[in-house]
């Protein structure tokens, strides 16, 4: 059964099948401004929506104070790569997002010294206007 609710501000046609195309032509679909407001508003605003998401957190131990760096960084000096309709879990809820490439320095011990990495997000703001549902946080190995 395919689930029709969407949790996303965004407001277009939902995909008529889970494996249907999920691409979203344009974008990105929220303004800059609108998610730099929100995430002016501190690590509150944002909630890990899918497990895939929530196991990559873990994985490279960031938390919500680096998943506001890097929906920041994607918005300020990030790629954008596109948007997509994406759903938590196969039947749950769907959510529109917007997918950026972002690159951040950070410090390697191993290495004693300062790497770059490139990261992928990709979000929706939830349809109240008041969270960022973050579906992926992950570096691009991990594409």
């Amino acid at each position: 059964m395919v689930n029709n609710t969407n949790l996303s501000r965004y407001s277009g046609s939902l995909p008529p099948l889970e494996n249907a195309d999920r691409k979203i032509i344009g974008g990105p679909l929220y303004e800059c401004n609108t998610v730099l407001s929100l995430l002016a508003q501190g690590e509150s605003v944002i909630k890990p929506w899918t497990r895939k998401c929530i196991s990559d957190l873990k994985k490279y131990n960031l938390d919500h104070s680096d998943v506001l760096e890097l929906l920041n960084c994607a918005l300020t000096t990030g790629i954008f790569k596109g948007s997509e309709w994406c759903i938590a879990k196969p039947g749950g809820a769907w959510a529109a997002c917007d997918s950026y490439q972002v690159f951040r320095h950070e410090w390697v011990e191993y290495a004693h010294k300062n790497m770059q990495f490139e990261y992928y997000v990709k979000f929706a703001i939830g349809k109240s206007g008041n969270l960022i549902l973050t579906v992926s946080c992950h570096l691009s190995e991990d594409r």
